[in-house]
């Protein structure tokens, strides 16, 4: 997309070249319209399963910059000559569920054959122009929350090697399934956010602080993980997408010289459906935490701070 000489537009408010979760665009003064895509391949065998961990994750990005859903469209490739279509009805049953979850419809979509199965969804929301939350605002200060443990690559990983037992891969469907919060009501000022998906703690907290001469600062005995996803690590049993975020954002990040190779790559891990990642004032931390956890299922927990940049743009301690 840098290479391509793309018109602009005054009511343009939010586009790729921010690295932005979402594409606002402005409708007046009070309001914007809020989209994103998302799709890929099944991550688990079940397909329902797919088609409920496919949404959510659709809709996050809509969450993370503080947008309320409207409705959605599907986006489906599918073997139709090779598998039944009665797969196809199940994964489009999940994405229509947990559409139901977050209150919006599936008003349409599109589909190609292809030969391997993939889904997701278009999001259309509001938000309003006070209320947008970028990924690369945070300030001086604040304090950093996560949503949901991380290790959904891992486990996946191992789920796939017939390594994981059946308590690992409910874990983590449930954590992939779960949707993300909706900020649009919360009455706290929240500076920045972005949602833990493919790049990985380490990747989404190196685009936090982005062009804002800011450090982020995290300890790693903070970081929640899911069951059992240090001793895969430790075993190597990482996927090749976390191996790649370790070894690209490796330079911009200062490393405990306590943790070993294995904790690095574990928050390298990229996730699917993965949590909030906010930042917000020390004054109001504590609040966001206690409105977070009134209405999850996960605890959200500070794993860190931003402060001003005197080197690397991550600092990873080990206390």
């Amino acid at each position: 997309m840098s290479k391509l000489n793309l018109n602009t537009n005054s009511n343009d408010a939010s586009g790729y070249e921010n690295f932005d979760d979402c594409s606002i665009y402005k409708i007046d003064e009070e309001k914007s319209i809020i989209q994103s895509v998302d799709f890929f391949t099944p991550i688990v065998d079940d397909p329902y399963t797919f088609g409920l961990i496919s949404a959510a994750n659709s809709l996050s990005d809509i969450y993370a910059m503080g947008g309320k859903p409207l409705f959605a469209l599907n986006i489906v490739a599918f073997p139709s000559d090779d598998l039944p279509l009665d797969i196809l009805s199940e994964i489009l049953r999940g994405g229509v569920d947990k559409c139901k979850e977050a209150n919006i419809n599936i008003l349409g979509g599109h589909s190609i054959k292809d030969k391997t199965p993939k889904y997701g969804l278009a999001v259309t929301g509001l938000i309003n122009n006070k209320s947008i939350i970028k990924n690369n605002t945070p300030k001086d200060g604040d304090v950093i929350i996560l949503t949901k443990p991380l290790g959904s690559g891992i486990l996946t990983t191992a789920i796939k090697k017939e390594l994981a037992n059946s308590l690992d891969e409910n874990n983590v469907i449930n954590l992939m399934s779960t949707l993300n919060h909706d900020l649009s009501n919360l009455n706290i000022n929240i500076n920045a956010c972005t949602d833990i998906t493919g790049y990985g703690l380490l990747g989404h907290l190196n685009e936090m602080t982005n062009n804002n001469n800011l450090t982020a600062n995290i300890n790693f005995s903070n970081i929640p993980f899911l069951e059992n996803v240090r001793q895969f690590a430790r075993d190597g049993v990482i996927p090749g997408g976390s191996k790649k975020n370790h070894e690209f954002y490796k330079r911009n990040i200062l490393f405990d010289k306590s943790l070993e190779n294995y904790e690095k790559l574990m928050i390298a891990d990229a996730q699917t459906s993965g949590g909030l990642l906010l930042s917000v004032s020390s004054e109001e931390s504590n609040n966001l935490i206690q409105l977070l956890n009134e209405k999850s299922k996960y605890e959200s927990v500070a794993i860190g701070f931003f402060s001003k940049r005197k080197g690397n743009n991550i600092i990873i301690n080990n206390e």
